[in-house]
């Protein structure tokens, strides 16, 4: 009831994201129940027009281009979700560690953080998934340890404000060790700004992915994804034929969403008031 109260007295650009994140996480999950085709099914012509059979058109093998989009989102947003979530882990937990143990600690988690963001981000993850190979655990595994130099900064900064709380010297004059100290003391209070940071992460992150499929070392054919299903596309555009703006289009918008949303957010727990 709370959270429906807290919607209705939402701004237009927040209910507008926030459909925009409901519509693709239904795409999503509904994927093969609502998708007219079969993922790989092979249905017409070469980049055939819209028609009643095909509702976008097809790809440039004759493949559904309505069905592409709403598997191209089942496999892009689930990815990027994963990769998030695990960044998140790996990146809070070494930044609250950190700040909260402090000496050595701090010192030897702060300087490996420092190295691998030394590396491009793109440039980093291409050498490393050229070597590897570019199987989702792989990538997933590759850009969460990427992305968790941010996160690390972030819940590190927010954790050592939170440290010298007095309600923090409370728990340790108690005898509260660090882990429940970070649980109980310094995680609900990071909260805000994390989640925060988590959505803004899932876009740079979804960003990412779609641009190594882009690149050809995504997520691999003939599994959909937005991201490859640019750049098999592109080639339409020299014939007048705008396919590839479709996926390109559900790349920018779920993004928008994401991003309106986030700050709503902000606006929220900052406490300020219309």
């Amino acid at each position: 009831m709370a959270f429906w109260n807290l919607i209705r007295q939402s701004p237009w650009s927040a209910r507008v994201g926030l459909a925009i994140i409901a519509l693709n996480i239904f795409a999503a999950v509904f994927a093969p129940v609502i998708a007219p085709y079969g993922e790989t099914e092979v249905v017409g012509d070469v980049w055939a027009p819209k028609s009643p059979e095909h509702l976008l058109g097809t790809d440039q093998i004759g493949r559904d281009l309505l069905t592409r989009l709403l598997y191209g989102a089942r496999n892009t947003i689930a990815l990027a979700f994963v990769t998030t979530a695990l960044s998140f882990l790996l990146g809070s937990l070494c930044g609250f560690f950190a700040a909260t143990l402090g000496g050595w600690v701090d010192m030897l988690l702060s300087r490996i953080m420092d190295i691998i963001m030394a590396f491009p981000t793109l440039i980093f993850a291409l050498m490393v998934l050229s070597v590897v190979g570019t199987s989702i655990p792989a990538m997933i595994v590759v850009i969460a340890l990427l992305d968790s130099t941010r996160v690390f900064r972030l819940s590190r900064a927010v954790a050592m404000d939170i440290e010298v709380m007095e309600f923090v010297e409370a728990a340790r004059l108690r005898g509260e060790g660090i882990w429940w100290v970070m649980r109980h003391e310094i995680l609900p209070n990071a909260m805000p700004p994390l989640v925060a940071e988590f959505g803004l992460r899932f876009c740079f992150v979804f960003l990412f992915v779609a641009s190594l499929s882009f690149l050809g070392l995504g997520i691999q054919p003939p599994t959909a994804d937005w991201g490859s299903m640019v750049r098999e596309n592109a080639g339409a555009i020299t014939f007048g034929i705008f396919i590839p703006l479709w996926p390109a289009g559900a790349i920018a918008l779920l993004t928008v969403g994401v991003n309106l949303v986030v700050d709503w957010f902000l606006h929220i727990a900052s406490g300020l008031k219309e």
